[in-house]
């Protein structure tokens, strides 16, 4: 019997899964920890607002380089250099020893994953068909948000059975395991990868050719992609607010046990797993059927933001664990279901230049991941409530779906010198944008 092997496209999208799960694990595991080295190391609540946030000081700052650079040099060496400082990253978080060497810890971890998630849709451009690149989004990013969903258990279990500090040590030595498969798994090429077949080859788009760098190209594409990067920001903002305070917030909320708080996280975590699989799997329904990318991405995120929105009002009005559970898993579904559609933007967008197009939009969205979690601390020490966060929240969602209608995902950016001069050519893709 001939043993049993993924195909060369499926082995990719596997790799970038587990990249996807391991990274999340490693970003919101701290939240976890918190409980424990909050009052080991004598930290306020917005101390630990500032620790939460460092990370993505670098990390959008590395969304912008690390785009261009996968473009540039290619997903695999661009991945390889990323894991291999995530890993190192996520073991000095066990050594640290206060406030100072926290923030360090986690300024370093967002550098080392700071060009992942372009460097993966540079890759995904290679790899993943056009009607396909919601549900390729959908998937790698729900892989994301299972992450979400298992690290406050996992990490709650080694701080059983050991201590905080370990469970750092051993999800460093986890990531340094995915960087050696990354190695020997990924070609650059499609056709170069040993187990590629014909019919995969003749499904995948034609090899991307690197257009020559106009002066003034970058520019012009973060312009274009404005109103994409704001829509982001929004969906960011909710994310990170749970990410980094779920725990805390229903301990403090609802006076539940570490335990009872972890399992409601995780709760509210294992929602967005769903919500990104259907979103991805709507828009790409909806652009197969209809052919009409400005409906299957921009209404699609517009009606997803929307019901986000009306997700946190109950919380608002009923303090009552249960209910905040049911309708924060809620938020949490409807605003996962704008990844799909959201990361396929850039390559509808912007396809030779994915990890560059991609790394703008994640770069420039992601500084909510700076702001929020910093605003919610502070909020909670002045007010001693939530309900001001997550009104405001609520109102970061309504400026989202007003931005939804100028993404213009159907609108092609190029470049073409003409003449002395140079201009930014926008072409209509086969399909349509109205």
């Amino acid at each position: 019997m001939k043993r049993f092997q993924l195909k060369a496209t499926t082995t990719v999208l596997v790799m970038l899964c587990l990249m996807y799960f391991i990274t999340y694990v490693d970003r919101v595991n701290i939240s976890t920890a918190a409980g424990q080295f909050k009052s080991e190391l004598g930290l306020s609540n917005t101390q630990l607002g500032f620790v939460f946030s460092a990370f993505a000081y670098p990390y959008v700052v590395f969304q912008f380089i690390g785009g261009w650079v996968s473009d540039r040099f290619g997903a695999k060496r661009t991945l390889i250099a990323c894991a291999l400082i995530w890993a190192v990253a996520t073991t000095l978080t066990g050594l640290a020893g206060g406030f100072g060497t926290l923030v360090a810890a986690r300024l370093l971890l967002g550098l080392g994953e700071g060009a992942t998630f372009p460097a993966s849709t540079s890759a995904m451009a290679s790899w993943v068909t056009r009607d396909r690149r919601g549900l390729a989004q959908g998937i790698t990013h729900s892989s994301a948000r299972l992450g979400n969903a298992v690290a406050p258990m996992l990490v709650l279990a080694l701080m059983t059975a050991f201590n905080w500090r370990f469970s750092f040590y051993l999800l460093g030595a986890l990531s340094a395991g995915w960087l050696v498969l990354w190695y020997v798994t990924y070609t650059e090429k499609p056709g170069d990868h040993p187990r590629i077949t014909a019919e995969e080859i003749s499904s995948l788009p034609p090899p991307t050719v690197r257009p020559a760098e106009v002066p003034g190209t970058w520019l012009r594409l973060y312009r274009r992609l404005l109103p994409v990067s704001g829509v982001y920001f929004c969906y960011n903002w909710i994310l990170w607010l749970m990410l980094d305070w779920m725990p805390l917030y229903f301990m403090h909320s609802f006076h539940l046990n570490i335990k009872k708080a972890v399992l409601f996280t995780s709760g509210v975590f294992v929602a967005g797993v769903f919500g990104d699989l259907v979103g991805g799997l709507v828009s790409d329904r909806l652009l197969r059927r209809t052919g009409n990318l400005k409906l299957a991405r921009s209404y699609m995120v517009s009606v997803c933001m929307s019901l986000t929105g009306l997700s946190l009002l109950p919380v608002l009005l009923i303090h009552d664990p249960m209910y905040s559970l049911v309708f924060l898993a809620a938020a949490m579904f409807f605003n996962e279901m704008n990844i799909g559609p959201m990361w396929a933007v850039p390559m509808d967008i912007a396809y030779d230049r994915s990890g560059t197009a991609s790394g703008i939009m994640s770069g420039t969205g992601f500084t909510a991941a700076i702001v929020s979690p910093v605003v919610a601390g502070y909020l909670v020490d002045r007010l001693g409530s939530w309900d001001v966060t997550f009104l405001l929240s609520i109102g970061v969602m309504v400026c989202g779906v007003g931005m939804t209608f100028f993404m213009r995902p159907g609108v092609v950016f190029g470049t073409q010198r003409r003449n002395a001069g140079r201009v930014e050519r926008r072409a209509a893709l086969p399909l349509v944008d109205e």
